[in-house]
């Protein structure tokens, strides 16, 4: 039998395992989804809406275990209150607009025909969820599959072993039938099995490159609906014109937050010139006030990265920019907790550019590099000289000349004077190495169904 472990970043311990099903019951477990999904399926929509929102609404009501159980598995602080803000937004937004976005598209009633494009449910969806938001990610695909009449298989990351098990809980509670919402503790192997053999009718994923091009090459030849958010590299641009404060308190926050552990966090910052000297000065303050430590003290601002294995990749970066010519500026005194493991001080890289991998390869920690640039052109080169295009994070006080630089960008979503947010009635989508498809907005209620046309000719 396969066990799948958390070990826990706050000391190293084993804090939770659940032995991993086996294919014939992993092949169970979904068979019993695809049997309760059609009379799911035929519930009415403000049936299937009330008992989503039921769940999350039971969700809430466990917030004392689950930002605990965060802190434990994850080592998010107990001070930031979990996810619930923006977990509870992405699912009442996509309930409100659950009736315009699966309404049908009515192209002709009359006396003589009727013709329209209805949304089904795609039937059976698989959601693989990662560790570093496990229950916002999750619930930008769980929420609007179940509103839309599919079931749904949730896989998560074995770092956030309990936020599957408890999610689903919180739903089955709720009156979300079991059959129709499945947490399956499922390894790599069984994972890919089940989808190579066609056993799911759409698979969300959100994770690394290399495991959106095993869920690929898994799905190769079944033709199987996939959606992929995968790596991110995404870029600050300040702009002379640039409210600088409101710059360095919203790109060093989208830098550093969650241990820079987000997948829309701010990874690399382009500053005009004229600014550059100020921005990196109030920078450096801002992130020497961070507080690392244990994430289950009140005080800490800054616990401890997910794993030691992705610490040491941001020191690496760390240490072949500074081989190179980058310098650090933060002085690791201010940080005595940083202990080479898990506990990692935040840091600042100045003089680095795009032959160093701070710049070019995700870091997904507190780390972050900072050039000068002379102007747009130049600003414009360099954020797209990545092979990852998730967001990009534009400073200025002209929204005539954002929109201008974003109709340039290869990125999947433009900010301006904003940063490391998921706006849930936009698309959350991107580019290039960070995947395909989307989420959230309309588009993810059609990302999560298919269209079926009826021509109807009227008798006489």
């Amino acid at each position: 039998m396969t066990m799948i472990q958390c070990v826990s970043p706050v000391d190293g311990s084993v804090y939770a395992e659940r032995p991993a099903l086996s294919p014939g019951d992993a092949e169970a477990a979904v068979l019993r989804a695809r049997r309760a999904q059609k009379s799911w399926a035929r519930r009415p929509l403000e049936e299937r809406v009330a008992l989503v929102l039921a769940g999350v609404a039971r969700l809430n009501a466990m917030a004392g275990d689950v930002v605990t159980e965060l802190a434990w598995q994850m080592g998010r602080p107990v001070k930031y209150g979990g996810e619930f803000k923006g977990f509870n937004e992405r699912s009442n937004y996509m309930a409100a607009i659950a009736g315009e976005a699966l309404a049908p598209l009515v192209v002709e009633r009359s006396a003589g025909f009727e013709r329209y494009i209805a949304r089904e449910p795609q039937g059976v969806v698989l959601v693989i969820a990662p560790w570093n938001y496990p229950y916002m990610t999750a619930i930008n695909a769980v929420a609007p599959a179940l509103i839309a009449g599919n079931a749904v298989v949730l896989k998560h990351a074995s770092q956030t072993l309990l936020a599957g098990e408890r999610l689903v809980r919180a739903f089955n509670e709720a009156g979300v039938p079991e059959d129709v919402f499945i947490n399956a503790f499922l390894d790599h192997d069984t994972a890919s099995r089940l989808i190579g053999e066609g056993q799911f009718d759409f698979v969300n994923f959100t994770g690394s490159v290399a495991g959106g091009r095993a869920i690929e090459r898994a799905a190769a030849g079944t033709f199987t609906g996939i959606g992929l958010e995968l790596g991110g590299k995404d870029p600050g641009y300040v702009m002379e014109d640039a409210d600088l404060d409101a710059a360095v308190d919203t790109l060093m926050d989208g830098a550093t937050f969650n241990s820079g552990q987000c997948c829309c966090g701010i990874e690399r910052i382009y500053v005009h010139e004229s600014l550059y000297d100020a921005f990196v000065e109030k920078s450096l303050a801002w992130v020497s006030n961070h507080r690392l430590g244990n994430p289950l003290d009140p005080q800490t601002t800054l616990g401890p990265m997910a794993h030691k294995r992705f610490a040491r990749i941001v020191r690496e970066q760390i240490a072949e920019a500074v081989a190179k010519g980058a310098r650090t500026l933060v002085d690791g005194a201010l940080f005595p907790q940083d202990d080479g493991g898990a506990y990692l001080a935040p840091q600042i890289l100045v003089e680095v550019d795009h032959s160093m991998k701070i710049m070019t390869e995700e870091t997904f920690g507190p780390a972050v590099g900072i050039m000068k640039v002379q102007g747009d052109a130049e600003a414009l080169a360099l954020m797209n000289d990545s092979r990852y295009g998730l967001t990009a994070s534009l400073w200025t006080r002209d929204a005539e000349r954002a929109a201008r630089l974003g109709r340039e960008l290869e990125t999947g979503t433009v900010f301006m004077n904003r940063a490391d947010y998921l706006d849930p009635a936009l698309c959350w989508t991107g580019v290039k190495e960070t995947g395909r498809g989307g989420s959230l907005s309309v588009i993810g209620f059609h990302n999560l169904t298919r269209p079926k046309s009826y021509h109807l000719r009227k008798a006489g």
